[in-house]
């Protein structure tokens, strides 16, 4: 209950440290020349000048009304116009008619806004074409800054009253990890770059930023950093390779179909392929830290382990952390794309053309790659991680090897009273003569209890 998992942990030894130095920071300088050459120099934003004027407002008075029929069918036939009909009354608080009272008819279409007195709402100011002093309003949507305000600062207060100084850690990198994807990589992709460059160099940056700002600057953190840009290599490869067998064009959202509209230089293809090593990064990351961490605790609280054993031990936790993520990431994947999942109930087709068809194929490719990426992170963290924990022994102290002394025991009297005391009567069990001894250090804590 009282444990500090926060610690930082043991040092690891100078020559480890200068291999890990050696290893990292060249791949931190390419990235970080990488991301200087792709850096979008136009970022290809539209013109905003066609698009109406939008002002906040707040509802006075809703007054509604039966919908007149339609012309080609009477009152109260299926033909009927669909309501609510009526007028709104919003008092305006921005522009040039700030201070007056509009009216404007009630919304209604599929995806209107239900608007009563008080709510705070988006106008938009649209101008006759005719006569282009006079205007008219029209209500967009519901205002959502002050709610939206209110979640994110109890979501960081929740964090860094958690965390402390661990949590506002972790909110500078969720900062950086926006500014990132909002500075470098959507321009980059948006000015007509390489998505799959950009997505490889952003995620490698918001790599390096996160894990050493959140976790600081440690050989852990180091074999984390190591361990997630492998599998997010071995990711993007995958991606490649998969949706190449399964000639995935990315045209297979709606949204992906209407920004080739807006811009035709968009690589839609890569954009897919950007997409799934976005998402799996913030997966990755997570398993690897996970692996990283286990491994220097272990060797912390057992230096009698060896490399071995340090390896079967903390891959058998993650095995059971991989169990639970991939449930994650397809349910991750099924709550984005509801509407779509929808569609199979809507769709006359036999169910096996509907799983081949592009619009589900891709969401197939997306958690299998990310899937396999996570997999590999684990024994390719672990083993970086017990290679550094076990460094410092030298070649003659692993007892796997047998071929030197193991590393020196805890000391026999404590080992021994801590043992007696938690065999005594009053701990669950009789006190039971003959040497103590440690549990199989090979035991599975895969057994049933």
């Amino acid at each position: 209950m009282g444990a500090d998992h926060t610690r930082p942990a043991p040092p690891a030894p100078p020559g480890v440290r200068r291999i890990l130095v050696a290893a990292v920071v060249p791949l931190f300088v390419v990235t970080v020349i990488a991301a200087l050459v792709l850096w979008p120099r136009d970022s290809g934003q539209a013109d905003g000048g066609t698009e109406p004027p939008r002002h906040h407002g707040t509802v006075t008075r809703v007054v509604t009304e039966p919908c007149p029929p339609t012309p080609e069918a009477p009152e109260g036939s299926p033909g009927a116009a669909e309501g609510p009909c009526g007028t709104v009354t919003v008092r305006v608080e921005q522009g040039p008619d700030s201070g007056s009272q509009v009216e404007t008819p009630v919304p209604a279409g599929p995806g209107a806004p239900s608007v009563a007195v008080g709510d705070e709402v988006v106008l938009v100011q649209l101008s006759d074409p005719a006569d282009t002093t006079a205007s008219s309003y029209q209500i967009a949507e519901h205002q959502r800054g002050k709610p939206l305000l209110l979640l994110v600062a109890l979501f960081a207060a929740a964090i860094v009253a958690f965390g402390r100084l661990r949590g506002l850690a972790a909110l500078a990198g969720l900062g950086a990890s926006f500014a990132i994807l909002l500075a470098f990589v959507v321009p980059g992709i948006a000015a007509g770059g390489s998505p799959l460059l950009i997505a490889v160099t952003g995620s490698a940056l918001i790599m390096f930023v996160v894990l050493y700002l959140t976790h600081g600057i440690t050989a852990q953190t180091s074999v984390a950093v190591l361990g997630t840009l492998g599998s997010l290599v071995l990711t993007g490869l995958l991606g490649t390779l998969a949706t190449a067998a399964t000639h995935l064009t990315g045209y297979g959202s709606e949204e992906a179909t209407t920004l080739s509209m807006y811009q035709r230089d968009v690589d839609l293809h890569g954009l897919l392929l950007a997409g799934i090593i976005i998402g799996s990064l913030g997966v990755l990351d997570d398993v690897t830290v996970t692996q990283a961490a286990t491994v220097t605790e272990l060797a912390h609280a057992n230096p009698g382990l060896s490399r071995t054993q340090l390896y079967r031990a903390a891959t058998r936790v993650g095995r059971a952390h991989i169990a639970s993520t991939v449930n994650t990431i397809v349910l991750a994947y099924a709550g984005a794309s509801l509407p779509l999942l929808l569609l199979l109930t809507a769709d006359s087709r036999p169910v096996s053309q509907i799983l081949t068809s592009e619009f589900l194929a891709q969401e197939i490719v997306r958690s299998a790659v990310a899937t396999l990426g996570l997999v590999a992170a684990v024994p390719l963290t672990t083993g970086l991680a017990a290679l550094v924990a076990t460094a410092g022994r030298g070649p003659t102290a692993d007892p796997a090897r047998g071929s030197g002394p193991a590393p020196t025991p805890r000391p026999s009297v404590e080992r021994d009273a801590a043992l007696e005391a938690l065999s005594a009567p009053g701990h669950g069990g009789p006190s039971t003569p003959g040497p103590a001894r440690w549990p199989d250090p090979e035991r599975s804590t895969d057994a049933a209890w």
